[in-house]
């Protein structure tokens, strides 16, 4: 190195109520789903604080990639453990998703009251048109980073007709995919390893971070067990408490167990896992009417945090509906709070038991092909989401047919509504065409809604 080269100097440590008021700052901004809040954290921590580096960055995106759930917000409280420990994990996991689930909240009590309203329906009528543009283009953005070549393609064709022709359960399909990756892997790494890191900056010699600073907290044995003992606790404890209060048969406890098994299957984020939910959800325990999922979507959309919130949404509703010994705005809640409670309290338990052991996984090639595989597979996944999402917005009929030994959803086409085909067409445009902004989009597509109504 050039003796005349400046090495900067070392950041000052930082406070855990400087760093409060920051990780405050990262989730009123964490719209636009996982990319664009993983934009934010990048802005705020690497380019402006300094907290953490480009390469280290990175290293911990890539580690929240393989964990099931929203890898934006484990990423937070991934950072934040490498800063202050748990303290600092639990503070950044908990803030990035607290605005979300109060604003899901509050709109799902004023969806459930007042749903029958004119100016509600009005609003929802545009929401769900410009959500289906969402999620074709989350479609186009998954396949543009995993379909590259044959195989990955095969994978999210397999996927996609397992789940639309033959309702093959999506837990199924993902361990199905990840195995395929795994024996793949090992098999033929160059057709299975298709991931990379995101961005593709390199940390320059004299790059010095917070984090860099910060002595190395080392995986052992005994914090495995007291990570697994706590979080474990916290993870059931509740539930085998519905269980003893409330009964099996209660909506409370049906809707723990059901999401917590959600929990440990949403690998590629929110949407992967949507249409699972909703066919669950409607099908299977009648929580939901099938267009409202569309509903709750939107809301996580049109809000700060994770888009997996949505279940938060489906929580209040199915509870709502079934309130058992409550009235139903209280069941709403505590179904609401059920709900958020399973699916989160595992996102912090990946990130504090498994951050220590990071470097192991990261250069675990296996693990990168599994990965690959399973996101090839939510590929097709989200366009069954698509398909299902298109079919409930553009049509007000949806009828299902049996052909030999399968059962599809088919639309009425008799039924179909052109007002919301036009909203879509419009909203695909501004999605695809223009700069506009995702807020935007659904702001001005709820506006073309209520205006619709209005003339109808």
């Amino acid at each position: 190195m050039n003796d005349t080269e400046t090495v900067p100097a070392a950041p000052s440590p930082v406070s855990l109520r400087e760093a409060f008021w920051t990780w405050c700052r990262v989730a009123l901004l964490s719209f636009g789903g996982p990319a664009g809040q993983i934009a934010v954290m990048h802005r705020i921590l690497v380019d402006e604080k300094k907290w953490i580096g480009e390469a280290r960055f990175l290293h911990a995106l890539n580690f929240c990639m393989l964990l099931p759930g929203p890898e934006a917000q484990q990423l937070a409280t991934y950072i934040g453990w490498l800063m202050h420990g748990v303290r600092g994990g639990l503070m950044a996991g908990t803030l990035f998703i607290l605005p979300g689930a109060v604003s899901i909240l509050l709109l799902s009590v004023m969806y459930a009251e007042w749903q029958d309203a004119t100016f509600v329906q009005a609003f929802f009528f545009g929401l769900k048109p410009a959500v289906l543009a969402i999620v074709i283009e989350a479609v186009l953005r998954i396949g543009k980073r995993v379909l590259k070549n044959r195989v990955m393609l095969a994978i999210a064709v397999c996927s996609f007709v397992g789940i639309f022709f033959f309702k093959v359960p999506f837990p199924v399909i993902i361990a199905a995919a990840g195995l395929t990756g795994l024996i793949g892997g090992k098999l033929a790494p160059q057709w299975f390893q298709v991931l990379k890191g995101h961005g593709s900056s390199q940390p320059t010699a004299s790059e010095i971070d917070l984090v860099s600073t910060l002595p190395e907290q080392k995986a052992t044995l005994r914090h495995s067990l007291l990570v697994s003992v706590v979080c474990l606790t916290l993870w059931f404890g509740p539930i085998l408490l519905l269980a003893a209060l409330l009964g099996r048969e209660s909506v409370f406890y049906q809707e723990a167990v059901f999401f917590s098994q959600a929990a440990v299957v949403t690998f590629g984020g929110a949407y992967s896992v949507l249409a699972y939910l909703a066919q669950q959800a409607v099908e299977r325990f009648h929580w939901l009417q099938s267009g409202e999922m569309l509903d709750g979507l939107g809301m996580a959309e049109t809000t700060p945090g994770p888009l997996i919130m949505v279940v938060q949404f489906v929580g209040f509703m199915g509870a709502y509906r079934h309130p058992g010994p409550f009235s139903p705005l209280m069941a709403g809640v505590l179904g609401s709070i059920v709900t958020t409670w399973v699916t989160f309290v595992p996102c912090f338990y990946w990130i504090f038991l498994g951050a220590p052991y990071i470097e192991r996984l990261r250069q675990n090639r296996l693990l990168s092909a599994a990965l690959s595989s399973i996101t090839a597979a939510v590929v097709g996944v989200v366009l069954n989401l698509a398909v299902w999402f298109a079919m409930h917005t553009l049509f007000r009929r949806v009828v299902k047919q049996t052909l030999g030994p399968l059962t599809l959803d088919v639309p009425d086409w008799a039924a179909s509504d052109p007002p919301a085909a036009l909203i879509a067409f419009f909203a695909c445009w501004l999605t695809f065409r223009t700069n506009v902004g995702m807020v935007w989009t659904l702001a001005i597509c709820c506006a073309m809604g209520m205006a619709f109504r209005m003339m109808m």
